[in-house]
Parts: C-alpha cells; sequence; structure tokens
C-alpha cells in the first residue's frame, strides 16, 4: 500500500503540472485573428514555454522579446531572449526592462502588444523609478524576501519603485491595443499583484509601501524615501481597467483540476484551497486538522497558494520542503499519511528541487541515519534533511508557475 499511495499523491503532481502547462491552457484564449503583425513580451519563469506556444498558434509577423530566469531558456525563432536573476534582480533585470522599452517605443493605435505574463516577472524586470539607485532597490528587494513578507507586500514596494511595473508599461505602448495573458502565481489571483503589474495600474500608494517597510523593520536609503514620499502625478494617467486582461491558469484552477481527478479515481477529496502564511504555521494547522479525520475510504486532502519563510537559520531550503519537513515532525510517524509539497514552477526557494515527499517513516528513517530533524528545522535546513532520506522531488523548470502545491492521502486505519 506504501507505493501505491505514494504514486497517488505523485500522480497528482504530475496532474498539477500538466494542467497548469501553456500548451494546455494558452491557444484557447489567444485571438482567432491570427495573421496580423504584433509584438510580444513574454516575462517571467514561463516566458519561454509561452513563447513557445505563441509561435506554433500565430502566423502573422511576430517581434518578440521573453525575458526568463537563467537556465530556463527554450528554443525559439522570433523572439529574442534575455536571461536574468530571480528572485533577487541584477543588472541583467535593468538591460531586460530597457529592451522591453525600446521594443515597445514609437507604437501607434493600429499597433498590437501581447503581453505574455507569469511569476517571476518583477525580479526579471527591473527598471527603478526617478534617480533610485539599482544597487539600493536590489537591497530592499533582498530584504524583503527575507524578512517573510508575502507577495503582496513585496510587490506594493516593487510597483512603487518602478517605472515598468504598476502599469507603467500599458502606458508606455500608448496608444496601441494591449492584450495580457498571465499565468497567476497569487492568492486571488490579482491582475495588479501578479507580476506587479505592468500592464494594470497599482491601487496601493507610496504610502502603503512606507508602512511595509516599517512593518518589517528594513532601513531604508535616503534616495528610496524621498521618492517614496514625492508627489507623483502620473499615476493618475495610469489605465486601472483589465478588460483586455484574461489569467490563462492559476493555482485554483489547479486545484479545480486535481479535485476533478480525485474523484474519478474514488478518492474522497478536500480542498481547502489557497492558503498564505508561515510554512510552519500551515504545517502546524494541517496536522491539526488531519488529527480529526477518520476516513472510511483513501481521502485526498489539497491545497495551494504560497508559504512564506522568515530565515532564522543558515541552512539550506524552501518554503515547501520547510512545511513537510515541520508536518512530518507535527504528524509524529502517522502510519496513514503520505504527504508531499512542491513549487509548480520547479524550483523551491533557492534550491533544485520542487519540494520533497513525507512517509509513515520519514522520522524513523532520520533517526536510523542520525538526523536531528527538530535542529535541522530550526536552522531552516529542510533540504540537506530531505536530502539525506532521499526524498526530494526533482522536477527541474517546469515552464509553468502557479505557486504551491500540496496533496496529503490519509489511509483508513
Amino acid at each position: 500500500m506504501h507505493i501505491s499511495a505514494k504514486k497517488i499523491i505523485l500522480d497528482c503532481v504530475d496532474l498539477a503540472l500538466k494542467v497548469s502547462s501553456p500548451n494546455q491552457t494558452l491557444p484557447r484564449h489567444l485571438p482567432t485573428d491570427n495573421k496580423t503583425a504584433v509584438t510580444v513580451i513574454s516575462v517571467g519563469k514561463a516566458a519561454s514555454s509561452m513563447a513557445v506556444e505563441f509561435e506554433k498558434y500565430w502566423q502573422g509577423s511576430i517581434k518578440g522579446l521573453a525575458v526568463v530566469p537563467y537556465h530556463y531558456r527554450e528554443p525559439l525563432k522570433y523572439f529574442e531572449q534575455i536571461e536574468a536573476s530571480h528572485p533577487i534582480p541584477d543588472q541583467m533585470s535593468v538591460r531586460a526592462a530597457g529592451k522591453v522599452f525600446e521594443l515597445t517605443n514609437s507604437l501607434n493605435s493600429s499597433d498590437t502588444v501581447f503581453v505574455l505574463l507569469s511569476g517571476g516577472s518583477s525580479s526579471l524586470i527591473c527598471y527603478p523609478a526617478g534617480s533610485i539607485n539599482f544597487l539600493e532597490k536590489q537591497k530592499i528587494n533582498c530584504a524583503l524576501i527575507r524578512s517573510g513578507a508575502n507577495i503582496n507586500e513585496i510587490n506594493c514596494v516593487r510597483k512603487q519603485l518602478s517605472a515598468i511595473k504598476g502599469g507603467r508599461l500599458a502606458a508606455h505602448c500608448r496608444p496601441a491595443k494591449v492584450y495580457t495573458f498571465a499565468i497567476s502565481d497569487v492568492v486571488g489571483d490579482d491582475p495588479s499583484i501578479i507580476g506587479s503589474g505592468p500592464t494594470i495600474a497599482d491601487p496601493t500608494t507610496p504610502n502603503d509601501a512606507i508602512k511595509i517597510l516599517d512593518k518589517y523593520d528594513i532601513t531604508t536609503p535616503a534616495s528610496i524615501s524621498h521618492w517614496l514620499k514625492r508627489v507623483h502625478p502620473e499615476k493618475d494617467n495610469l489605465d486601472n481597467k483589465s478588460k483586455n486582461y484574461t489569467i490563462i491558469s492559476s493555482g485554483t484552477m489547479m486545484l479545480d483540476k486535481v479535485a476533478q481527478f480525485s474523484k474519478k479515481s474514488n478518492l474522497d477529496i478536500i480542498n481547502l484551497g489557497e492558503l498564505e502564511g508561515d510554512a510552519c504555521d500551515i504545517a502546524w494547522k494541517t496536522a491539526t486538522y488531519l488529527a480529526n479525520i477518520k476516513p472510511k475510504i483513501p481521502t485526498l486532502l489539497i491545497s495551494g497558494g504560497e508559504a512564506t519563510v522568515k530565515l532564522k537559520g543558515d541552512g539550506r531550503g524552501g518554503p515547501n520542503s520547510e512545511y513537510l519537513l515541520s508536518l512530518a515532525l507535527n504528524l509524529k510517524g502517522n502510519k496513514n499519511i503520505f504527504a508531499l509539497a512542491v513549487d509548480t514552477d520547479g524550483i523551491d526557494g533557492s534550491e533544485d528541487n520542487a519540494g520533497a515527499i513525507i512517509t509513515p517513516n520519514t522520522l524513523k528513517d532520520a533517526q536510523k541515519i542520525g538526523l536531528d530533524l527538530e535542529a535541522m528545522l530550526k536552522n531552516n535546513d529542510s533540504y540537506s534533511a530531505f536530502l539525506k532520506l532521499n526524498s526530494l522531488i526533482l522536477t527541474g523548470p517546469t515552464g509553468t508557475n502557479v505557486n504551491d502545491f500540496r496533496a496529503t492521502l490519509i489511509l483508513p486505519e
């Protein structure tokens, strides 16, 4: 039963990735009139895979640019590709943003621009506003990620310090028609947050960004403080309408598909939806919930959303492996529970794994080889724990990104 239980939840991962892939979702949303000349900007962890599908579908001429994380590029005919850094922007991120502006200069009302957007865009195209120094903005970004701030808070600050985010790309493209097709990696699928909303005006304010920086006690350089406190008249000119904005994949859509699969496989299904918060807190709440489930048939508990980690140690790991390590400790070797958690982009944090898997034997196996899992959790060293337990899930870059996917199989006693 152990082998089949692991297979069931691993099959759920395969399905979650498949239904979120651009080759399953993008073509059916694109216009049927596909013979005109267009400009296409594709940015994010799924940028190359979205561009691949666009090239297959579009019959007119394409002037394209794809901005991808390092090592994510795929063969493309009509797109120039630029690799840049994620999750912390680098000088290539600035160069890529400059190239986006260059490609969309001097457009007129007869031009059409497609923006293919996916998670990671906020870091991959970075163009500091005003006289803000890039290195100072980079340090702010790094401090926010280490602080445990959620993606909404991080992107609020990013937008307020940017010349391309928060609708400013769409403003730059005027008077051309701009259509955005997005793979959502944020809870709630708010277009102004996905990729920091380069084609949607930002509803937040500079004062919101100041409050977030104060909340996490982040030291703010004088140039950034000055920028946030000045008047921003250009904000009134940004378009906040989303009539040409289409979300083609999301965490909610993924969970619905997995739930349908589970029912067809004669499993009971509990869909917790998208969850946010500290990885260890989510693990504790999940373990508490599981303690009260007494299933009569195998039951699958699924969730998505985004876990965060506040770094306290110097170990290796990401939110999904930290969640699982905490969950294993909270479950105390429950013999009826198997669980996994992955980041659907294939990279959990900054490591090479998508996530990991735990079984009823995880704690026993750790004890046999002398691992102190409690100490490793305190040191944020979940990757090392699962590496030594041979329990990492390795997918490589997946070509999509709808955030975290967690699956727990509870067997009848």
